[in-house]
């Protein structure tokens, strides 16, 4: 089924038990995040808050908390969307099977906009203080949209076809913001700064529509990484299985008729308030800093108008299963988008952006008797010049020739095999000084990091130790190593000392202390952290703290460190540097007085009682 808008997807969801109401009345001030949480961790229904505090308008949340529900959504129109992307991989797929044309030239059909003079969108309106006020976290600057669609169009082409619809967060209260004003964060490397940008050029302002609700294709093509040239309001249509309808207004972007509000205004060129804190997927708060303001002129809703959101925090959490469906639906692309390359892992539980794992080739110079990484060197610079994941900060990647049945997927074998090979005299390829993502503040400055590519061919180098040496020796203030993987040990190591960006001469003592002779450099991956039982306890507590806590120029040494013709290496272990530092935001923690609140709620009698 195809839904035209979100009430026909919430019918349809309760309906088949997908749907939980909850007609206590719940604050949308921390409340409605802490019950979402814990529904989403038990893998729970979508939740529809019937009776929010002082707000008119219900909540729905976890309507993407499952793969079983996100493909339940969008059962009728995966197939056709799925084949589009084969086909792009191998067009003469169709040829081989033509009973799925008439399949194909449906979803074909479904991405032109279906164009209107009117919709339901515009039937109510209302003010942003009525808005329902979404805060998440106890140091959130205000309320936030947390599943936004900001679709703009381009100044001098308007029209869809040159649109942008993207997921961009945005704060409707607190700091310096006025009752018409709302902050827009968009990261960098978003197509909405190339319509931002040539509205300054033209010295013009830029509108914008930000919708909410709607069909719940829209959402998920917000944050789809399509290629320049696809509108993601036409990969709406196909994920719909049907086209968007649309209304167009004189000197306005368009606005989907059927979404459930749109806060409608202008972006000047120099105006620029402080947006946020706000607690994001890293699992730590992005701090406050400058952003674009939309001065709001309407804000439109539909007379039955529900208010989507969602949570976000550390790993994993309701945009986790974004990641996967986009994965699943984009996954088989990548060869034809990236030649030479065969798989390509965002690790969620490492933050997404901070780690890639790839597989690639290794086909330069296939007589060779010992293979070193040539060609996934040329793969990696690809991967890094691709879109979003030129934001990568940690890029492994391995060459399938050495194990075809290797799967990306499988994060712990793709470690031990990457772990297995790599030469740190060599294998070690650093970018100083370039972007990383926005809301990464283990780097050197906003936006500004380092990246660092482990490229890995070739026979195992090396058996990976699975106990401890019994003449492991450690220096002053470090306590406790622990083993978290075959060949990875975290270590408790003193807590920072010094400030923001500073140098930390600790890693440095650390390595000094041992020769690439000694029994710790059986172990060629050392983490330092500030508690190793936690870092030990689960691959997602590695994952987390190795990968968000560090700056590979900064923080990645190693013992029996060097530098030759400009390139950095180490003849014993690689140790990184994990532990909390001076310039890094708080990791996130929930109020203690609201998670007894919801306690209540869920004890035996309570409204919530048995929900999770």
């Amino acid at each position: 089924m195809g839904y035209r808008n979100l009430q026909q997807c919430l019918s349809d969801l309760e309906r088949n038990g997908h749907l939980f109401r909850i007609q206590a009345e719940i604050d949308a001030d921390l409340e409605a995040a802490e019950i979402h949480r814990r529904v989403y961790e038990r893998g729970g229904p979508a939740i529809l808050f019937e009776n929010v505090r002082g707000c008119q308008f219900p909540m729905v949340s976890n309507l993407f908390g499952t793969m079983e529900r996100a493909k339940f959504i969008f059962r009728d129109a995966l197939p056709g969307v799925e084949m589009l992307v084969r086909l792009k991989k191998d067009p003469s797929e169709l040829l081989r099977a033509p009973w799925k044309i008439p399949s194909v030239l449906r979803t074909l059909v479904s991405m032109r906009c279906a164009v209107r003079r009117s919709g339901p969108i515009l039937e109510c309106q209302t003010t942003l203080d009525r808005l329902p006020q979404l805060k998440s976290w106890p140091r959130d600057g205000g309320a936030f949209v947390t599943l936004p669609q900001v679709y703009t169009e381009h100044p001098d082409r308007p029209g869809y076809i040159h649109s942008n619809l993207g997921m961009y967060r945005v704060q409707i209260s607190g700091n310096q913001y006025g009752p018409q004003q709302v902050g827009l964060h968009y990261q960098i490397h978003r197509s909405i700064g190339f319509h931002h940008a040539a509205a300054i050029a033209a010295g013009k302002q830029l509108r914008v529509n930000i919708l909410v609700g709607g069909p719940p294709s829209l959402a998920v093509a917000a944050v789809m990484p399509l290629p320049d040239g696809i509108p993601e309001v036409a990969f709406a249509g196909a994920l719909s299985h049907r086209a968007v309808r649309m209304i167009r207004q004189k000197g306005s972007p368009m606005i989907c008729a059927e979404a459930d509000f749109c806060i409608s205004g202008t972006i000047d060129a120099d105006q620029l308030m402080p947006e946020g804190p706000f607690g994001d997927h890293l699992g730590y708060y992005s701090l406050a800093h400058p952003f674009p303001v939309v001065n709001v002129d309407h804000v439109w809703h539909r007379r039955d108008a529900v208010w989507p959101f969602t949570v976000v925090g550390r790993p994993p959490q309701e945009d986790t299963v974004f990641g996967e469906l986009i994965h699943e639906i984009t996954g088989p692309a990548i060869p034809a988008v990236l030649p030479g390359v065969h798989a390509v892992h965002a690790v969620d539980a490492a933050g997404v952006h901070p780690l890639l794992l790839a597989i690639g080739s290794e086909r330069y110079v296939p007589y060779a008797q010992e293979r070193r990484p040539q060609e996934l060197l040329t793969n990696a610079n690809a991967i890094l010049g691709q879109g979003q994941l030129s934001l990568a900060k940690y890029l492994l990647i391995a060459a399938k020739e050495d194990d075809r049945q290797l799967d990306i997927n499988k994060i712990d074998e793709f470690l031990r095999h990457i772990l297995e090979r790599a030469d740190w005299t060599r294998d070690l390829h650093f970018q100083t000084c370039t972007t990383v993502d926005t809301l990464d503040y283990s780097g050197s400055g906003f936006n500004e990091g380092s990246k660092l590519v482990i490229a890995a061919a070739g026979g195992a180098r090396r058996e990976l130790p699975q106990s401890l040496p019994s003449d492991l020796k450690l220096p002053d203030g470090c306590l406790n190593p622990k083993i978290c993987l075959p060949g990875i040990l975290a270590v408790t190591a003193p807590k920072w000392s010094v400030g923001p960006h500073e140098v930390d001469p600790f890693p440095q003592r650390f390595c000094d202390f041992f020769s690439a002779k000694d029994s710790i450099c059986r172990f060629p991956l050392i983490v330092l952290v500030d508690d190793a039982q936690f870092c030990s306890e689960s691959l997602r507590n590695l994952l987390w703290v190795t990968f968000t806590r560090s700056n590979p120029a900064a923080d990645v040494t190693g013992i029996e460190g060097f530098t030759r013709q400009k390139h950095w290496g180490c003849r014993g272990s690689l140790v990184i540097d994990a532990r909390l530092k001076a310039h890094l935001a708080p990791p996130l923690e929930a109020d203690p007085a609201i998670s007894r609140r919801v306690d209540a709620l869920a004890s035996r009698g309570g409204p919530l009682h048995g929900l999770f």
